[in-house]
């Protein structure tokens, strides 16, 4: 995975603010083929786009990695808002459970359907880019959430790619950790094994972001292929080195699974992780093991995704990399914080509660 990122200032961690007080951080990614990165405001629709779109009867099939999980809910009630705003309507909606084989074949089933547009997050990279590439051969166009397969381009394979800031994600996950780990500390990244754009990009800023601000650190990680195989995965390391300080997670399914394991140590590491999910945040408000999580915004994402989707149907020029910055979230801000990137109001005690 080639590092596309680039180093920026540290963003801020936010500790204590509300998240709608706070400027959001210049976004610090490049895209997977470098390109700069666009804002969903860039393609709002026109009047005019709206009526045509109003009127066209357009079907949209949602493919995505999982439909389980917090993110992806919001990521699917985002791109369903957006289009019954313009009168478009979600033809099927299919979970992938992480696995390349059975995305290839939802995509196949998926083009014999001959939606309008397909939104969708690949699992890997080369595993499926074949398969995405006769989306739009069959006339279909191909709005990709966060990864773009191996090999496929923009305006030849796919209209954009929708994310949040990767490389931003990883580098507020290391400042909210930081603090928490003493002089000379050690630290592990329990990363993901797939080649996949989004985590690889978290990764690679996180280690950046560590090696320049605390070279003291010792950095050591681990890969998992499935969330459910996280715990598994950490347990042995912390056999062999419990002494461990700071962990870091690429998204918060598999930090979750995680916590189960540390929990039960008599010496807990630390740890911070992207994506907030019920679990994390609640986790994060008891304040026990979690210091802290970089947000994405999932249901702006999926709306963003939706209007880019409608966008290209009405002949508008949509740009290849379409990026919202991340959110640095703490026990202070995580209740509001939980609400903004598309959970139900709550509370930081009702959240604590939900741990119990």
């Amino acid at each position: 995975m080639q590092d596309k990122g680039r180093d920026g200032p540290a963003p801020s961690p936010f500790a204590g603010e509300s998240p709608s007080a706070q400027q959001a951080p210049a976004v610090a990614g490049l895209g997977p083929h470098g390109e700069r990165p666009a804002t969903p405001d860039q393609i709002d629709l026109s009047p005019e786009a709206l009526a045509r779109a109003r009127t066209g009867g357009l079907r949209v099939s949602i493919v995505l990695h999982t439909i389980t999980s917090d993110w992806s809910r919001r990521q699917i009630a985002g791109i369903e808002a957006e289009l019954r705003r313009v009168g478009a309507v979600v033809d099927d909606v299919v979970g992938c459970s992480y696995d390349a084989s059975t995305q290839v074949a939802a995509i196949e089933r998926v083009i014999r359907r001959r939606p309008d547009a397909v939104i969708s997050i690949p699992v890997a990279g080369a595993a499926v880019a074949q398969a995405f590439r006769k989306v739009s051969s069959a006339g279909i166009r191909l709005i990709l959430l966060d990864n773009a397969p191996s090999g496929l381009l923009p305006e030849m394979d796919y209209v954009t790619v929708v994310s949040c800031d990767n490389f931003g994600l990883g580098q507020i996950a290391a400042g909210l950790l930081s603090p928490h780990v003493p002089q000379g500390g050690a630290v592990c990244v329990l990363a993901y094994k797939l080649d996949f754009f989004a985590t690889a990009q978290r990764e690679i800023a996180f280690n950046r972001w560590m090696r320049r601000e605390r070279p003291d650190v010792a950095l050591s990680q681990l890969k998992f292929e499935r969330p459910s195989e996280a715990g598994a995965v950490i347990a042995p390391h912390l056999d062999r080195h419990p002494g461990l300080d700071g962990l870091f997670v690429v998204w918060d399914e598999p930090a979750v699974e995680s916590l189960a394991v540390l929990e039960g140590r008599p010496r807990r590491p630390v740890m911070t992780t992207v994506d907030l999910g019920a679990g994390v945040a609640a986790a994060l408000a008891a304040g026990r093991i979690v210091k802290g999580v970089a947000a994405q915004r999932p249901y702006e994402q999926g709306r963003a995704a939706a209007t880019a989707a409608v966008a290209s149907l009405c002949g508008h020029a949509v740009p290849p990399w379409i990026v919202l910055p991340g959110l640095g979230v703490t026990a202070g801000n995580v209740a509001q914080a939980y609400e903004m990137v598309g959970g139900a109001p709550t509370s930081p005690e009702r959240l604590a509660v939900g741990r119990e």
